[in-house]
C-alpha cells in the first residue's frame, strides 16, 4: 500500500508545463500550470462550474 500512489498524471502538454491530475480516490480532476520559477493547481471546472470527475475504479 506505501507505493500506492493517491495522484495520477493523466495529460501532459509542454507550454511550460500544464498537467492535469486525478485524485484516484475521489475522481476529482485537477489543473496544474507552472511557468519558470511559478506554478498552481486548481480543481478542473465543466462549463457549469462543477468539478471533472473521472470514474474511480476499485
Amino acid at each position: 500500500m506505501a507505493n500506492d500512489k493517491r495522484f495520477e498524471k493523466i495529460y501532459s502538454q509542454n507550454m511550460g508545463t500544464m498537467e492535469i491530475w486525478v485524485d484516484k480516490e475521489t475522481g476529482v480532476n485537477y489543473l496544474y500550470r507552472q511557468s519558470g520559477y511559478s506554478g498552481g493547481m486548481t480543481v478542473l471546472l465543466d462549463r457549469d462550474g462543477k468539478p471533472v470527475i473521472t470514474p474511480v475504479i476499485r
